[in-house]
């Protein structure tokens, strides 16, 4: 594809020579100088530790056809295209030139539930006979339930070439996260996006942005920028959901997005009922003027907020509404959020949850209470070199909520871990003590839980790893939060504790 093209179609302007444009041959794009080959077009940006103007000078030796960078940028022997906002810019370009991709595509954002929300969409549409694949912090997750790992919103580059290599496998659907980090850098553009979801808003990522109303603002460019101009927008309306939830319902209304409401005050589907089992949940919602009584397979309320949620991309895609509630009815756990690792030799279950802030640890707990007849027993730490901010309020909310509150570690990262749990105990009450090391902390509820107990096991999820160290000092080193559970409920069964690791 010639580069002359490929920036009318963009509406940028390539370059000062447009003939010598008009005669360029573009074979791909790339934003590490390393993955540059002739006729790449190069994105040169400034981040928060390498800035991608030093190594233009390499990329043009690689062979790089142009360069996309700020005006000041010096490039010399490729086309310069210049621009205040180089990342919008280079996601603009891309996305001419990877092509096709699925024809229906949504997106979700909110601080929690992203993850089971989009993952849940894909089931549904699965269920209902589509093609169709789910991106994320859990990787890309395809029709037929092969997992590949990745970022929540990877590179632009990644993004879009994973958008056209699905669509060339027969992928259809397509539903994504849309972090805040990945919004307010340009990682989500390009591609036609039908319907929109917005779950909950609370404290997270504030070592990033500025202030909540900064982070609350890389959110809604989902509503006011990426979504297509024709798009539904979902919003969860819960019981006691307050201002940020209002704010995002005037940005869907002042963009001119078809709203579409869910939950307890949804307009479009209304929770009416919900009652715990052992093995899930009975829900009454009313949809398109008729009650339906559904039986959900998991447990909390915020998978009840998920799934619904879910449910109205699905609807707001063009899926038939039988086939949507039969589909939820029939929806599986997604990895790391409320997973039930194991039982231990006392009865007590024992899940595993990705919640890392004090909102999603409260969720989290809240969920699984109506189901503790003894004590809920929770094990969580604070991730290093992130928000220190938190720090106490999760300990405050843990320890509020929980019976038993273990703190120790969780990605430590370049910081000292005892100092990340003592910022943490710093909000919690007696009913909490840290534990050095995680495997220990595991160990020690996994033993203490008794049959009536619950362990909950918070923070990393469906991690695989933990990270230890920070720049060229950093390790990851491998932590399964479901494994080590249940090799911790094994060594209890045979009286063996292993040192932690």
């Amino acid at each position: 594809m010639k580069l002359a093209k490929i920036c009318t179609a963009a509406g940028i302007d390539c370059g000062h020579d447009a003939i010598a444009a008009s005669e360029a041959t573009v074979t791909g794009f790339a934003i590490d100088h390393r993955k540059v080959a002739r006729g790449t077009v190069f994105g040169a940006f400034r981040g928060a530790r390498v800035n991608g103007e030093d190594f233009i000078a390499d990329a043009i030796e690689a062979g790089a056809v142009a360069v996309v960078a700020r005006p000041e940028a010096h490039v010399e022997g490729a086309h310069h295209i210049a621009s205040r906002e180089p990342r919008r810019a280079f996601a603009q370009l891309a996305a001419r030139f990877f092509a096709p991709v699925p024809a229906h595509i949504v997106a979700v954002t909110g601080t929690n539930g992203k993850t089971s929300t989009v993952e849940m969409t894909r089931q549904i549409w699965r269920m209902a006979g589509e093609r169709a694949a789910s991106i994320g912090t859990l990787g890309v997750t395809t029709s037929d339930e092969s997992v590949s790992t990745g970022l929540t919103t990877p590179d632009i580059v990644t993004f879009l070439s994973n958008m056209s290599g699905l669509a060339r496998e027969g992928v259809t659907h397509v539903a994504y996260e849309a972090s805040s980090h990945g919004l307010s850098q340009f990682r989500n553009e390009g591609v036609p996006v039908e319907a929109v979801a917005f779950t909950n808003f609370s404290r997270d990522h504030l070592d990033y942005h500025a202030d909540m109303a900064e982070y609350f603002a890389a959110k809604m460019r989902l509503f006011d920028e990426v979504a297509s101009d024709a798009a539904r927008a979902v919003v969860w309306v819960g019981t006691g959901d307050g201002e940020w939830t209002a704010k995002a319902i005037d940005h869907a209304q002042r963009r001119g997005l078809e709203l579409f409401t869910v939950g307890e005050t949804g307009e479009h589907i209304r929770l009416i009922g919900r009652s715990a089992s052992q093995l899930g949940q009975s829900l009454t919602i009313e949809h398109g003027g008729a009650n339906r009584n559904i039986t959900l397979p998991l447990i909390g309320a915020y998978q009840v907020a998920n799934a619904l949620t879910a449910a109205g991309l699905a609807l707001a895609s063009g899926i038939d509404p039988a086939r949507v509630w039969d589909a939820v009815a029939r929806l599986q756990p997604v990895r790391g959020r409320l997973e039930r690792a194991v039982i231990t030799p006392q009865g007590a279950p024992v899940y595993v949850d990705y919640a890392h802030t004090p909102d999603a640890i409260e969720a989290a707990i809240v969920a699984l209470r109506p189901h503790v007849k003894g004590r809920l027993i929770t094990v969580f730490g604070a991730g290093g070199d992130r928000d220190h901010g938190k720090r106490g309020p999760m300990g405050e909310v843990a320890s509020r909520a929980s019976d038993v509150v273990i703190v120790t570690d969780d990605n430590p990262r370049g910081e000292e871990a005892g100092e990340i749990r003592r910022e943490v105990m710093a909000g919690t009450a007696a009913n909490a003590h840290e534990v050095a090391g995680r495997r220990a902390a595991i160990a020690e509820a996994v033993g203490m839980a008794e049959r009536d107990d619950i362990v909950l096991i918070a923070g990393k999820g469906h991690e695989r790893g933990q990270i230890v160290g920070s720049g060229e000092n950093e390790r990851v080193l491998p932590f399964d939060d479901v494994e080590v559970a249940r090799e911790c409920a094994a060594a209890a069964n045979d009286g063996n504790w292993g040192n932690d690791t």
